[in-house]
């Protein structure tokens, strides 16, 4: 049974709801993916699902998004 979780990222170079669109859609075809909400304001993001959190960075930094997860 995959277990779903919330973590959180810091992300770069999102501007728009172009932007959000891409990055769900690079989100989307990771395994275990539930859902993503991204705040341009800020520059997070807060991931929901059993991925692994260096597998999401990887997926937004080749959509276009360097990110990293916000350990605090």
């Amino acid at each position: 049974m995959n277990r779903t979780v919330e973590t959180r990222y810091r992300v770069k170079g999102m501007k728009c709801s172009g932007c959000i669109a891409k990055a769900t859609e690079a989100l989307s075809k990771l395994p275990d993916y539930v859902s993503a909400e991204f705040d341009l304001e800020s520059g997070t993001a807060v991931v929901k699902g059993g991925v692994d959190p260096q597998t999401v960075v990887n997926a937004l930094t080749k959509a276009g998004y360097p990110a990293e997860a916000d350990e605090g």
